[in-house]
């Protein structure tokens, strides 16, 4: 997300990175397995041992996301 805005912008988005700290409320940048690794920032709503729930919509509260517990966590296509 560097470089998309005016120069100097800042991304408006603070990301955790960590797995290992990721906590509700957290945002963080997810992929989609069916899109080619393109970026999508969501609020992780659950942090289980080994997966997380992404908010997929912030308009939408019933939009949730199931996905792996990684640095940046997949989603499989098929939730989308």
């Amino acid at each position: 997300m560097q470089g998309m805005g005016d120069t100097g912008e800042a991304c408006p988005f603070e990301f955790n990175f960590d797995p290992a700290s990721f906590k509700v409320g957290d945002t963080v940048s997810y992929r989609v397995s069916t899109m080619a690794d393109f970026p999508f920032a969501g609020a992780l709503l659950e942090v289980g041992e080994d997966y997380v729930v992404i908010a997929g919509d912030p308009l939408n509260p019933d939009v949730r996301y199931r996905g792996t517990r990684e640095s940046r966590p997949m989603v499989d296509g098929s939730q989308i």
